[in-house]
């Protein structure tokens, strides 16, 4: 049963993206995610994906609703399977300097310029002035095969990103949280002070 809810899952949300394609099997198709808005350390990391028409890879979803474990081997099947996929950083200091929401923007312009499409499935983001369509999907990672195929792409490069800053940075416990304001990370702020990872303008008070 597991196994045909997942078939079913994926085939919804692959019929989403084909509708926009349907009439005209030239259209390139790609979709857009981010992870990152909401840590108080690290960047935020945009992907970019476009996906053969044909691409059926069973498990793809909304990676929030994965495992680390099922991400880490869906990213290796969606690169192996990829037309072209574009990753895009803003860090902590552009966040600061210009806000979270502009800087995603940029991150997400810097993803979509590595990857040529007609349509570019967004997740709730628009007004990026890319080369193609923009179509913004509210809880697009949920919604469309693309876009969750981005939003894995976008998690498991920002969480690899941070382990790797956990062993830079230690003490602060980036390996775990990767960034997100628990209560130890808040606690590592207060006792460290912060690193160059945070961002100033998320953690002011609780310094």
């Amino acid at each position: 049963m597991a196994g045909t809810n997942r078939q079913e899952r994926m085939e919804t949300l692959r019929a989403f993206d084909l509708s926009y394609i349907k009439t005209d099997e030239t259209i390139v198709l790609a979709g857009m995610d981010e992870a990152g808005r909401g840590p108080l350390a690290g960047p935020v990391v945009a992907a970019c994906v476009r996906m053969p028409i044909e691409s059926a890879i069973l498990w793809v979803d909304d990676s929030k609703k994965l495992s680390e474990k099922r991400r880490e081997l869906l990213y290796g099947e969606i690169m192996a399977e990829a037309e072209a996929v574009g990753v895009g950083f803003a860090m902590a200091e552009e966040i600061d300097e210009i806000n979270i929401l502009q800087a995603t923007m940029n991150a997400m312009r810097r993803a979509a310029r590595q990857v040529e499409a007609d349509v570019y499935l967004i997740d709730a983001v628009k007004n990026l002035d890319l080369r193609g369509r923009e179509v913004p999907i509210i809880k697009g990672d949920a919604t469309s095969y693309r876009i969750a195929a981005a939003s894995i792409i976008a998690k498991v490069t920002r969480d690899r990103w941070m382990r790797e800053a956990a062993a830079q940075w230690p003490g602060y416990g980036f390996e775990q949280h990767k960034g997100y304001g628990t209560a130890a990370h808040i606690e590592a702020i207060r006792r460290l002070g912060p690193c160059p990872i945070h961002r100033r303008s998320f953690i002011g008070h609780f310094l």
